[in-house]
């Protein structure tokens, strides 16, 4: 049996990469600023173009691992639950995948900011 897709910890590193690759200081960084820029960085969230994973099968394969996490971003008000019904019949899973990583972003930058000052 394959491990669980862990969005928190997947996001978390993709942010640790950005923040590295693009060589920012981590004693200056302003974490609003860098939630606006990821939120619409593909290689961290897939917000630019609507995909992250290029794959609708890598995607449905993640998507579907977290059916709690959707559930919580529902039931937290950040994700529509008629939209998200809707994607999920329309084999949108690459807009369901997006939408958790979006979710799971202001954690993860917390998480990867807190990872490089250790």
């Amino acid at each position: 049996m394959t491990q669980q897709y862990d969005y928190f910890e997947n996001v978390k590193n993709d942010v640790i990469d950005f923040i590295k690759g693009n060589e920012i200081n981590i004693n200056e960084i302003d974490r609003e600023e860098l939630n606006e820029q990821l939120w619409i960085e593909d290689s961290v969230t897939g917000n630019g173009s609507g995909s992250y994973t290029f794959n609708a099968n890598k995607a449905k394969e993640y998507v579907d691992d977290n059916k709690d996490l959707i559930r919580e971003a529902i039931d937290e008000g950040f994700m529509d639950r008629q939209k998200t019904a809707e994607w999920w019949l329309d084999d949108c899973y690459e807009s369901i995948d997006v939408s958790l990583r979006c979710y799971v972003l202001s954690q993860a930058i917390d998480d990867a900011i807190e990872e490089l000052e250790d």
